[in-house]
């Protein structure tokens, strides 16, 4: 059985690569792209080309998922996931379009007969033969880019994937999943050549992007890029003119520190950050660590950050195993916020502060007790397309 995101946990320190050869700037160069590529410049860096990546509370075009199928992900539980992913897609597709990946027409007619027998708007739904190892969307897939000088430009960064540090072989599928989705398109596709997944960073909107050394800084990705290497492909592929970081990550957590477990920009100036009450959990030190880091950075205009803080749910554990459940795991969707939520006690304070931060959105919660079995929740299964 292929090795799911059960086996492995945290501490692991592969140096794994991904399936392309390094190099900076070895990007993809298809003729057969749109209109895009005519002034294309492959000695130019997106950022200096006018890409930037949005925020994910800018508008969206659609939601891009991958449809759950790995059993290794979720062993003896998968079937129990599909409830609520499809009221998680019920829920965005009231607002935007849901692009989903299936790895075959067999399993498009599953997810079609699931979603239809739950009374999904199938109209706003679009479906894609583009095979996939796992359903961590957030992670293998594309990062779109908008253009701040021609509005009418969209692209994609292919970063390399290895699935976390090579932890669950295989991952070739997904790796390239971000071309496949950008030949589908008719986009130009940017390859930096290094490893970087979509739930390592969160965005401002206004320059600045946030990520965790923890995660970054790790081994099993980049063991040949020091900080100030990483920091300036994060600026050159995503646009941005500031680097911030945290130091930790949340335990159970196999990203080994995904910034979308503990620290997300809710506007320009302002993030949600989750802090653990018990003095005597894992987690405590751990977060507070994380706020007194947040509440020394200064954006680019020199401004403090304002900090909202939410609880850690109470542990979820599964057979001994303390699964990383966290409220930052939330998406931001077109008119909505989804919030995960783990039947605890804390729900309805951390969907009422969340609330508060949102005021212009409904922020729904959708039980993530079953899904957090993989090991991450809405935000790891998505990916936003910006208009």
């Amino acid at each position: 059985m292929q090795p799911g995101r059960r086996e492995k946990g945290r501490e692991t320190r592969d140096e794994g690569q991904g399936t392309r050869d390094k190099g900076i700037h070895n990007y993809d160069n298809n003729e057969n792209h749109d209109n895009d590529l005519n002034n294309y410049n492959p000695t130019m860096t997106p950022k200096q080309l006018g890409y930037y990546f949005p925020a994910e509370f800018a508008p969206h075009a659609s939601t891009w998922l991958s449809w759950p199928h790995k059993e290794a992900s979720w062993p003896g539980k998968i079937d129990s996931i599909y409830p609520s992913y499809i009221a998680f897609i019920k829920t965005l597709v009231k607002f935007e379009k849901v692009n989903i990946n299936v790895c075959d027409e067999s399993m498009k007619l599953k997810a079609q007969t699931l979603l239809q027998a739950a009374n999904v708007d199938l109209s706003n739904v679009q479906f894609y033969i583009h095979p996939t190892n796992d359903a961590w969307c957030r992670d293998h897939g594309p990062a779109f880019l908008l253009n701040k000088n021609d509005a009418s430009k969209k692209a994609i960064v292919d970063w390399n994937y290895n699935a976390w540090g090579n932890k669950y072989p295989p991952f070739d599928l997904d790796d390239v999943i971000p071309s496949k989705i950008g030949e589908a398109l008719g986009l130009q596709v940017f390859h930096p050549g290094i490893i970087m997944e979509g739930g390592s960073v969160d965005f401002n909107g206004a320059g600045t992007v946030i990520t965790s050394t923890a995660c970054l800084l790790n081994p099993n990705r980049n063991p040949h890029l020091n900080q100030s290497q990483i920091e300036q492909v994060l600026m050159d592929y995503y646009g941005q003119d500031q680097v911030l970081w945290v130091d930790e990550g949340i335990v159970g957590d196999d990203t080994d520190g995904h910034i979308d477990d503990t620290v997300r920009f809710v506007n320009e100036d302002t993030v949600i950050t989750v802090i653990e009450d018990k003095k005597t959990d894992e987690n405590y030190e751990l977060l507070q660590h994380n706020l007194r880091q947040l509440k020394q950075m200064r954006l680019i205009n020199g401004k403090q950050l304002n900090i909202v803080e939410i609880p850690m749910p109470d542990d979820v554990i599964w057979e001994g195993q303390r699964l990383p459940a966290s409220y930052a795991n939330f998406y931001i969707a077109n008119n909505q916020v989804v919030v995960p939520t783990y039947k605890c006690g804390k729900d309805d304070i951390v969907l009422s502060i969340i609330q508060d931060s949102f005021p212009g959105r409904e922020v729904v919660g959708i039980d993530s007790t079953d899904i957090i079995w993989g090991l991450g929740s809405f935000h790891c299964l998505s990916q936003q397309e910006p208009i």
